[in-house]
Order: structure tokens, then sequence, then C-alpha cells
């Protein structure tokens, strides 16, 4: 990466040499300082490609093995972290989550957090509470 950002560095420098170069030779067009520029910046892209390849490559190999768990996550967790999200009105109102020596998690609301106020029912068949009138 040292490597990478000398190149950068260089990179910034040697342009408006090369531009201050056309400038000052009269048999050296324009067009060519420019094109030398293009060049190097052709250069400096394909360098910094090539050593950025490796980590890409070892990026997409770890998204396609963590790829499994996280799909059954999301299936199993999904509906439970999305019930949890709706019951919660701001997450910056509660403190991290402490598991109790029994396993159990909770999410205890931070002292300076304003009153909570519950969210209404949701309407339909499961909501706890609601009687079926036969």
């Amino acid at each position: 990466m040292a490597a990478a950002a000398a190149g950068i560095g260089l990179a910034l420098c040697t342009p408006p040499l090369i531009a201050q170069q056309a400038d000052d030779d009269p048999e050296l067009p324009a067009d060519e300082g420019f094109s030398l520029m293009r060049e190097g910046a052709r250069l400096i892209l394909r360098g910094l490609v090539s050593e950025l390849e490796p980590a890409l490559e070892e990026m997409q190999d770890f998204a396609d093995e963590v790829e499994p768990a996280l799909r059954a996550f999301t299936e199993e967790m999904g509906p439970a972290l999305a019930r949890l999200m709706s019951l919660i009105d701001e997450i910056g109102y509660y403190q991290p989550p402490e598991i109790l020596p029994n396993g159990d998690i909770i999410i205890r609301r931070r002292g300076d957090a304003p009153p909570y106020v519950a969210p209404a029912p949701e309407d339909g068949p499961d909501t706890p509470g609601d009687e079926i009138e036969l």
C-alpha cells in the first residue's frame, strides 16, 4: 500500500511538471504533454488495481463463505428483529443488551430517556387480548 501512496504522490506532482515542460519546450506539442499525463494516470490506476485485486478476491471469498449463514440468520431472526424494532421508539434511549446468568437478555431503557409511549396495538387475529365473538 505504501507503493500506491508513493505512486499517487508522484502522480500529483508529475502532471504540472509535464504541462510546464510542454509550455517551455517549443518542440514538444501541448497535446503530447496531456497524453503523457493521461498515460501516467493510466499506469497509476493499473498499479492500484493490481495491488487491490488480491484483497478484493479475499473479500469475495469471505462473502461467499458467509452468505449461507447470513441468509439463514435473516430467515430465522428477521421477523423477531422486526418485531423488536417496532417496539423500540429510539435505539439511543436504550443501554447495550445485558445477558443474565440464566441466558435471558435484557435491554434496559436509559435513565435520561424520555418516558416510553407504547405503540398502538396491531390489528389482526393473532393480537393478544383480542376477543373472538362466536
